[in-house]
């Protein structure tokens, strides 16, 4: 796959071109698309939206694993674009696909064969579409292909025909870029600055920030935590922050008594494109200032710490 480098790119040119090509590749068919509110799902909605109009099924997948008021917020933003939005319900599927699982990688591939297979497979059937856009980036292939970590929307390069698998073809707009570039491409199709600068949100979405086995219980956790975090991150300027639930425990104090509870990890990154991540500097009174608030606010949360090791060793998400 040849790189598009973000200071090579020309991303009027570069739409023009990926409009074109979906126009082809779709003819007078149908397609449909899965929207996140990531910079990467929200310009492959757009290009498809501006490749096919009403010709799109754009559906937010709801699998109970994304962070507090996303659906809504991001189904709403799009409707103001234009862009009518399918709100699907699957929250079962993915919590009776995690269920008992606990190896990293083979969480990885039950939220993958639940979301193509299961629920995607689904809506294609029902809709009539042949084909499915989505938003994979070069740096998704990069870390799937070197054996780093099992990106849950790499197929082809893999050896995996999506049609054979899955009964529909995928169109990938965007592989020949990394991040900074797709936001040069979303600034450019008018998308707002709350999705082309929004920090990355990966598409397994909370469960690659608990390590061990994935409940109900355990991702509402870590949405609060989640919550807390980004609200008092705010004011600084990174690529992504998350926050990490950890499967061991700690002894802990609560009222004068001994209690075994969770651990909490912040990780803040600064970086460009993904590739290499250095921890973020921030205040060390914002750090104390988190490690009061989640115990306080999160009932069997004992401790919180936050990340020092850059990316490599390292990677960016637990999992």
């Amino acid at each position: 796959m040849k790189e598009i480098k973000a200071n090579e790119l020309k991303a009027n040119e570069f739409i023009n071109e990926q409009v074109a090509e979906i126009k082809d590749q779709v003819g007078s068919g149908l397609a449909i698309n899965a929207l996140s509110g990531g910079v990467d799902s929200s310009v492959v909605t757009m290009l498809g939206y501006r490749a096919l109009g009403d010709k799109l099924l754009t559906c937010f997948i709801d699998n109970g694993l994304m962070r507090e008021k996303e659906s809504e917020e991001v189904v709403a933003t799009f409707r103001e674009l234009g862009v009518a939005v399918k709100l699907i319900d699957a929250q079962k599927e993915f919590f009776a696909a995690l269920e008992d699982v606990f190896d990293p990688q083979e969480k990885r591939e039950a939220i993958t064969q639940t979301f193509y297979k299961k629920v995607f497979g689904r809506l294609v059937q029902d809709s009539g579409a042949k084909h499915l856009l989505q938003g994979t980036i070069l740096t998704d292939i990069d870390e799937t292909v070197a054996g780093i970590k099992r990106q849950h929307n790499v197929f082809a390069q893999l050896g995996i025909d999506p049609e054979e698998a899955f009964g529909y073809e995928i169109i990938e707009p965007l592989v020949s870029l990394r991040k900074d570039g797709v936001r040069l491409v979303a600034e450019a199709l008018g998308l707002p600055e709350a999705i082309y600068n929004r920090q990355p949100f990966p598409g397994p979405a909370l469960a690659t920030r608990v390590t061990g086995s994935v409940t109900r219980e355990k991702i509402e956790l870590i949405r609060k935590a989640t919550a807390i975090t980004e609200a008092a991150l705010e004011p600084f300027d990174y690529f992504q922050s998350m926050t990490i639930l950890h499967q061991d425990r700690v002894t802990g104090i609560v009222n004068n008594e001994r209690r075994f509870g969770h651990v909490i990890q912040i990780r803040c990154w600064d970086s460009i494109d993904a590739r290499t991540a250095t921890p973020k500097k921030l205040p060390l009174e914002v750090l104390f200032e988190l490690g009061r608030r989640i115990p306080a606010e999160i009932p069997g949360v004992m401790q919180v710490t936050y990340n020092l090791t850059a990316k490599p060793p390292v990677t960016m998400e637990a999992i």
